[in-house]
């Protein structure tokens, strides 16, 4: 099941050609994206959703249109949406820089998507995880912003390398290390460590995305009484921690229960107060 709208809330074929051959994101992966979850038509973290596509087109010196009309095309989506037989559903909104000699008019749309059984299932059952080099240093982002660290963009191959190379160890999630041994984030999610009464992720200037899921997370918990830090921490760290998630918008706040083979803490008890603090935002 697939809903597919434009920007000016048109419903559109999502099974019909929508992209010219010669469309730069199709060419070049030169465009950006975000991924929405919506639960009983509410679409969660909206706003922080489109401030960060706002930044990644910053970010890539691409136009963007209006926010209007991205709020349009959501809520096209959403009104076609068959909520009695899917309460959930991903919303993937998508920007290009347009045609290759183009004027630069980008190019967009929004379509929505039913959420998988792989997926409920390590939200449910929690993930193997293993660690690998990305391959730059924690502070290259201000050094070499044109490498566009902490950009959603459509050029996910090395992300999706990743996973394949976690699937052929035995493994359904990757943790990207820093060339200090820092953790990163994975390579559709923000990594959160609890430390007692304190949750601990990695901050943006790291190069990585600034987490959507990992913020509502940390609002709820800040406002619960628990401790929340911003701050680059080893990879160590995750093998003493007293739980380890990874935050993402579809997957929500997946508990990982081993890590390079190793088994780490994974409380269920834990993992139930962090997944209801998350839920309280809605």
């Amino acid at each position: 099941m697939r809903v597919l709208a434009l920007l000016d809330g048109t419903i559109a074929d999502p099974e019909a050609p929508l992209f010219r051959a010669d469309d730069l994101g199709v060419m070049r992966g030169d465009g950006i994206f975000e991924t929405i979850l919506v639960a009983d038509r509410q679409p969660r973290e909206i706003g922080p959703h489109l401030d960060r596509l706002e930044r990644s087109a910053r970010l890539m010196q691409m136009r963007l249109p209006e926010r209007a009309a991205w709020e349009r095309a959501v809520q096209a989506v959403i009104d076609n949406w068959p909520w009695d037989t899917d309460p959930e559903m991903a919303l993937k909104l998508v920007c290009t820089r347009g045609i290759d000699g183009g004027d630069g008019t980008p190019h967009g749309f929004a379509m929505g998507m039913q959420i998988g059984e792989d997926t409920r299932r390590k939200r449910r059952d929690g993930v193997a995880a293993v660690t690998l080099e990305r391959g730059f240093a924690p502070d290259l982002m201000d050094r070499a912003p044109w490498l566009l660290l902490s950009a959603k963009t459509l050029s996910y191959a090395v992300n999706m390398a990743a996973m394949r190379e976690a699937e052929s160890r035995g493994a359904e999630e990757v943790i990207f290390t820093a060339t200090d041994d820092s953790v990163l984030e994975g390579p559709t999610s923000t990594v959160v460590i609890a430390q007692g009464r304190t949750l601990l992720t990695t901050p943006p200037s790291s190069g990585i995305l600034q987490g959507t899921t990992q913020g509502a997370l940390f609002r709820a918990a800040e406002q619960a009484g628990w401790r929340t830090e911003v701050a680059k921490f080893p990879t160590s760290a995750l093998f003493e921690a007293d739980g380890v998630w990874l935050c993402s918008s579809v997957r929500l706040v997946t508990q990982v229960h081993t890590i390079d083979g190793t088994a780490i803490k994974a409380d269920p008890e834990l993992h139930a107060e962090i997944t209801r603090l998350y839920e309280s935002n809605y």
